[in-house]
């Protein structure tokens, strides 16, 4: 069977069409915090099985342990204990959320909560996380984006991921 390529592009009214703002995956760092990270350093999110990640002794405890992806070597994160926030409940699980990221030749598996998809968002909505949270988190973000989810108003973090690939904890795992 011959597929039609033609099929497969979008009509030329949309590819016109550019919508607005920077791509992003949006994600629960925890149960409580919602976040997103820019889609330039995201490379795919993906369930991996606890039994696939290999814990390595000795490691600071955000340093969940190394998994084996495409031939590749690549640390997990917890994020949530690295962005001092709570632990994820690993004792519990079958499995991990990974969000891996890649920041200059440095790639990252993140464990979070949740991921829930991708958002845009123009430069203009991100603002100074300064006074907005917590101060230890200030150093990993870009800022944040007040939104309204329904009844109440929701920050989101912009992570900043080359300063979580540059985080002390990773650069000294001793």
């Amino acid at each position: 069977m011959s597929m039609n390529p033609s099929a497969l592009s979008l009509p030329e009214n949309l590819q016109s069409q550019k919508i607005p703002g920077e791509a992003y995956l949006k994600f629960h760092v925890n149960r409580q915090i919602p976040a997103v990270f820019s889609m330039r350093y995201v490379q795919e999110a993906l369930i991996l099985p606890s039994r696939r990640l290999t814990p390595m002794p000795n490691m600071p405890a955000p340093m969940m342990g190394l998994m084996n992806r495409r031939s590749r070597v690549i640390w997990v994160i917890d994020l949530a204990q690295l962005l001092g926030l709570s632990v994820l409940d690993a004792s519990s699980t079958q499995q991990y959320m990974l969000i891996l990221i890649q920041v200059g030749s440095i790639p990252l598996g993140l464990a979070v909560h949740q991921v829930e998809g991708m958002t845009r968002l123009e430069a203009n909505a991100i603002q100074s996380p300064v006074g907005q949270v917590t101060a230890s988190l200030v150093p990993y973000l870009r800022g944040c984006v007040l939104q309204q989810q329904s009844e109440k108003q929701e920050i989101l973090l912009v992570l900043d991921g080359e300063a979580i690939a540059q985080s002390s904890i990773l650069r000294n795992p001793s």
